[in-house]
């Protein structure tokens, strides 16, 4: 096994952003249109929520052959998924538009609220415990319709990345980086202002969303980690990569917690996610350093930093199993290396280990940011019987 293809097996993954239901949600039949153009575009942007309805809530009888066709020749599913919101995005954000242009006025808040707009959520710890189905929050919000689209949207650009990352890292990383600018753009844009009285899933808060952002980012980074070991590089520089990718993750760490009032009802899987990731690209780091601290002659320091990090991931070892199986390869792989420079120093150096308040451990680089998301505008005239 070549040393990347040893390397995708030693990542962690977080699967099922993507899985969220919907109920349906037919514009014509609420609105009332002035005249045939508004009643179309009305009609149209029904259809395309219809064809992503049929998707996450998986009620579609095309087969692949046909949903292939009709995507234009694209084979990934996530991809044909990722163009159905992109065509939805843009009908919805101009009737968002002129719905805000009226948005005071009674008629146009009857309709919203008749939307009966609602969705389920993949990370609240709530919905599991609804034997009858999801649990789905109801929001009378255009933006939380459009929240929470964005939010599928970014998560489908990550699955995406996932997809590829074993064949094209590059790719991986500028798709990571748009899910990034997606989901900062939900943050800062649509939900950050927003001061909503109903309940609301974890995926339509600022906070999570923020996260999520931070999230990404660090997966950007760890596949540029990738490809600089793909190019040749070792020691110092892939050190102060996986720092880098550990410094995103603290600071979702640190955006998730505490719990605020908005996201009270997080699934703690998530955080225990975040950490995880944090504590294998911290040992990473650490791999890396210490090849490069005892190339300089400093064993010592390099076998202080081994304990350290060896002894800190063993406290804080994952629950979820194939997280913990992960954790451990790379924990047996650092002891084996402890073990081999232990030996060596017993040996031939002799070098006393410091201790801990004298280590010198990698500084934290980071080399990629997100790709802003720009909101497509499709401005068609809408007029509305009011």
């Amino acid at each position: 096994m070549t040393t990347l293809k040893y390397r995708m097996k030693m990542m962690i993954s977080y699967p099922g952003l993507s899985k969220l239901k919907t109920k349906p949600v037919v514009y014509q039949n609420v609105v009332l249109a002035s005249d045939s153009g508004t009643l179309e575009q009305l009609k149209e942007l029904s259809s395309k929520r219809k064809a992503i309805e049929d998707t996450i809530n998986a009620s579609s009888f095309i087969t692949e052959a046909i949903a292939r066709e009709m995507s234009g020749g694209l084979t990934s599913r996530c991809e044909q998924d990722i163009q159905k919101l992109e065509s939805y995005l843009p009908l919805l954000d101009n009737l968002i538009h002129h719905i805000n242009l009226n948005e005071k006025n009674r008629q146009v808040v009857y309709w919203v609220s008749e939307f009966k707009i609602r969705w389920s959520s993949v990370l609240s710890p709530s919905s599991v415990f609804y034997f009858q189905g999801p649990k789905f929050y109801q929001v009378n919000s255009m933006h939380f319709e459009l929240g929470m689209n964005l939010f599928l949207y970014g998560a489908l650009l990550r699955e995406q990345a996932l997809e590829v990352i074993s064949s094209d890292l590059v790719q991986a990383a500028t798709l990571f980086r748009k899910a990034a600018g997606v989901y900062n753009y939900l943050a800062q844009d649509v939900l950050a202002n927003l001061r909503w009285t109903q309940e609301r899933p974890p995926e339509a808060t600022s906070t999570v969303c923020s996260t999520m952002s931070l999230i990404c980012l660090a997966d950007a980074q760890a596949a540029a980690a990738r490809k600089a070991e793909e190019n040749g590089n070792r020691g110092g520089l892939l050190a102060k990569l996986h720092c880098g990718v550990k410094d995103f993750l603290v600071e979702a760490i640190n955006t998730l917690q505490p719990p605020t009032k908005e996201c009270k009802d997080t699934s703690p899987h998530l955080l225990e996610f975040v950490f995880s990731c944090k504590t294998l690209h911290e040992l990473m780091s650490y791999k890396y350093f210490v090849e490069g601290l005892k190339t300089e002659g400093k064993i010592g320091m390099a076998i202080g930093i081994l304990r350290l990090g060896i002894e800190n991931a063993r406290r804080s070892m994952p629950k979820e199993e194939s997280w913990r199986l992960v954790s451990q390869q790379v924990v047996d792989e650092l002891t084996g290396l402890l073990q081999k420079y232990e030996h060596e120093n017993e040996f031939v150096w002799h070098e006393k280990v410091p201790f801990d308040d004298q280590f010198t451990l990698p500084t934290p680089t980071r080399i990629v940011s997100l790709i802003p998301y720009q909101p497509p505008r499709w401005e068609r005239t809408l007029i509305f019987k009011l």
